[in-house]
């Protein structure tokens, strides 16, 4: 992975007249050379038709989340899942950026916010420099809650789409169990652990393609 450069461009004013003042910030990603994201303030053009709402020949777009809170993630990743941007909310209330996407390649897409009980997905899609919000897809995951208490382990996840929830347990590093659980939409398991097995233990829940991993020690 090599250093990539954004720019976030924010307009100041001297001597009554507006510039724009550029801050360069390094990121990581697994872009080539010729693909970049650019953090941008402007307006845009949009039109609604079915659950969709396409941005047609125009570089910014603009994101928009509701109700967020001071240390959600904001994250913009392909369908392969590899992560193109990503930040650390700093501030509680509603969230609205300017993305420039013009250098994206033809493809699907999310932006991602990741709060500390569910995950809000909006899919879109990049096509010959349009961008298309697939709003009748937008979906909601409810994160399983994991927790260790008396040497018991709970694990419950609730998912109304049925999908099977997957749990990898380690001790030590050594795989202890492994299950793929196709429930109703209401998982609930309690796991008990041998009292005399002192250490570290990592358990993982895969789940809608996401996986989510605890740690803890007994």
């Amino acid at each position: 992975m090599k250093n990539r450069i954004i720019r976030d461009v924010m307009p100041i004013k001297i001597n009554g007249k507006q510039f724009y003042k550029v801050n360069r910030i390094t990121m990581k990603t697994t872009f080539k050379k010729n693909i970049l994201v650019a953090l941008m303030f402007g307006t845009f053009i949009s039109y609604a038709n079915e659950g969709i709402t396409t941005i047609s020949n125009v570089k910014r777009v603009k994101v928009e989340f509701n109700s967020v809170k001071k240390g959600n993630t904001l994250i913009i990743k392909e369908d392969n899942g590899s992560i193109l941007f990503s930040e650390n909310l700093k501030t509680t209330g509603n969230y609205s950026r300017m993305f420039d996407l013009s250098a994206l390649k033809n493809g699907n897409y999310t932006a991602e916010l990741n709060k500390n009980f569910e995950i809000i997905v909006k899919p879109f899609v990049v096509n010959d420099g349009n961008v298309s919000f697939l709003t009748s897809k937008e979906t909601k995951i409810i994160k399983p809650i994991i927790r260790n208490e008396n040497n018991r382990l709970f694990i419950s996840k609730i998912d109304t789409n049925k999908e099977p929830v997957h749990v990898t347990l380690y001790y030590k590093e050594e795989l202890i169990f492994s299950k793929t659980f196709n429930e109703s939409k209401n998982l609930n398991k309690v796991f008990r652990l041998a009292k005399n097995e002192f250490g570290n233990y990592r358990v993982i829940v895969n789940s809608q393609n996401k996986s989510y991993v605890k740690e803890f020690n007994i």
